[in-house]
C-alpha cells in the first residue's frame, strides 16, 4: 500500500506540494466529506477565502475538542483526565477562555519584546554555524542546525533546561508522528505532561527571569497549575518543532530552487519577503486545529447542519489561484500575500513574531557561512506522517 494512502487526505504531499487530489478538489468540488483518524467524517474546507472564514469565525465555528485521548484505540481517560489535558492549550480552548489565557501571553511575543532576543538568537546560530564548519562537510542539517537552534531559543525563552532537550525533543516527534501505535502517543503526552508538571512546581517555588516565571509571578493566582503546565508544553512544543521543520525544508527548497537562493544571496534585503513566500509555499501544517459548527452555517455553496466537524487544508488554500497568479511556483519577490501558514483569527500563532525572527537571523547566515551550500547523494527523508510536515534528515555538504 502506497504510504499516501493510508494518510487523511489533508496531509498528503508529494515532495514540498499539496497532494494533487488535493488541488483538484479546491478546483471541483471547494469542499468534500473525508474520513479523518478519529473514526468520524469532516468537511474538508480547501479554498483560501473559505479558510479564512471559518478560521476568522470563533462564533459558528468552535473548537472541536478532539486530542490524542479521543483517537481510536487510545486508552480510556475520565472527563476529569481529559479536561486536565486541555487546560491551558490555546490551541483547545474558543473565547472567553481562550481570550483569558492569551492576554497574559501576548506581551511576551511583541515584536519589540523578541527585539530584545534577537541578539542571543546570533550568537546561538553562530555558535551552531562554527560547529558545523568544525566537525566539516557533509552535515545533517537537521540535528546540527535546523533542530537545535529553535530548540534552544525556546528553552531560553520559557526556562526549560536545554539539557532535557534529548527528552523533548524524541517525545514531541514520534507524539505528533501518527503511525506511531496510539498507546505510546498517548504516554508520551503524558510523560510530556509530567515533566513540564515538575518545571511549574519549581518556578511557583523560585520563579524565574523568564516566560514560566513571569506567568508564575504576575499571574499565578489566576492561572491554575494545570494551566500553568498546559501552556508551558504547548509553547515548548510549538516553539521547537514548526521553526525546525520550516529551517530544513526551507533550505532544501531554496537549494532545489538555485534562481531563488541567488535572488537571496545577492539581496539578502529580500529575507522578510522570502520567509513569507516560503510559509506560504511549505505550509507545513497541514489543517490546524479541527472546528465545529454550532449552527447551520453556508460555506463553499453547501449547507452545513450544527455539529458538523469541519477541517481545513491550509497548504491547498496557500496554493490557491485565486490567492495569487501562479501559486505553484516558488517566486521569493512576492513578499506577504496573506497566506494562512500561520493560521488566521483568534487563533492565529502566538508564537509567528518569534519563528520570523529566527528565520530573519539564520537562513541568510547559513547561506552567507557556506557559500557552496548543496545537498549531497543521501535522499532527504521526509516526515510524511507527521502532524507538523518537515525533514526527518537532510544531508548537505559546502
Amino acid at each position: 500500500m502506497h504510504e499516501s494512502t493510508a494518510l487523511p487526505l489533508y496531509m498528503r504531499r508529494t515532495g514540498f506540494d499539496p497532494a494533487p487530489e488535493l488541488g483538484a478538489l479546491r478546483e471541483d468540488e471547494q469542499i468534500s466529506r473525508i474520513s479523518t483518524p478519529f473514526g468520524v467524517d469532516a468537511w474538508l474546507v480547501t479554498r483560501h477565502a473559505d479558510v479564512r472564514a471559518v478560521l476568522g469565525d470563533a462564533e459558528r465555528f468552535k473548537i472541536a475538542q478532539r486530542g490524542i485521548g479521543q483517537l481510536p484505540g487510545a486508552p480510556e481517560m475520565t472527563e476529569e483526565e481529559l479536561a486536565a489535558l486541555r487546560a491551558g492549550n490555546l490551541l483547545g480552548c474558543d473565547p472567553p477562555e481562550h481570550t483569558r489565557l492569551r492576554r497574559m501571553l501576548t506581551p511576551e511575543f511583541t515584536i519589540r519584546r523578541m527585539r530584545r532576543l534577537e541578539p542571543r538568537i546570533n550568537d546561538i546560530v553562530r555558535e551552531h554555524l562554527d560547529a558545523m564548519e568544525s566537525a566539516g562537510s557533509p552535515a545533517d542539517l537537521v540535528s546540527s542546525f535546523a533542530l537545535p537552534i529553535p530548540s534552544l531559543v525556546i528553552c531560553e525563552l520559557l526556562g526549560v533546561p536545554y539539557a532535557d532537550r534529548a527528552g523533548f525533543q524524541h517525545r514531541t516527534t514520534r507524539m505528533l508522528d501518527m503511525s506511531a501505535p496510539i498507546e505510546e502517543r498517548v504516554g508520551l503526552q503524558l510523560e510530556s505532561r509530567a515533566y513540564m508538571a515538575e518545571l511549574v512546581a519549581r518556578q511557583r517555588a523560585e520563579p524565574g527571569e523568564d516566560l514560566l516565571g513571569m506567568l508564575v509571578r504576575e499571574h499565578g493566582d489566576d492561572l491554575s497549575t494545570n494551566e500553568l503546565i498546559g501552556i508551558g508544553g504547548l509553547l515548548l512544543l510549538a516553539g521547537h518543532e514548526t521553526t525546525s521543520n520550516m529551517l530544513s525544508l526551507g533550505t532544501l527548497a531554496l537549494l532545489r530552487h538555485p534562481g531563488q537562493l541567488e535572488l537571496l544571496r545577492k539581496e539578502p534585503e529580500r529575507v522578510d519577503a522570502a520567509i513569507e513566500e516560503l510559509l506560504r509555499w511549505l505550509s507545513i501544517v497541514h489543517s490546524g486545529t479541527f472546528k465545529v459548527t454550532t449552527t447551520e452555517v453556508e460555506l463553499a455553496g453547501r449547507t452545513l447542519g450544527p455539529g458538523e466537524l469541519v477541517a481545513c487544508a491550509l497548504p491547498a488554500a496557500n496554493r490557491d489561484p485565486r490567492l495569487l497568479p501562479d501559486p505553484d511556483r516558488l517566486d521569493l519577490t512576492r513578499g506577504e500575500p496573506g497566506h494562512v501558514a500561520f493560521g488566521h483569527g483568534v487563533h492565529h500563532c502566538l508564537g509567528a513574531p518569534l519563528a520570523r525572527m529566527e528565520m530573519r537571523i539564520a537562513f541568510p547566515a547559513l547561506l552567507q557561512r557556506f557559500p557552496g551550500l548543496r545537498t549531497t547523494e543521501s535522499e532527504p527523508q521526509f516526515r510524511s506522517f507527521n502532524i507538523v510536515y518537515g525533514l526527518a534528515t537532510l544531508e548537505v555538504a559546502w
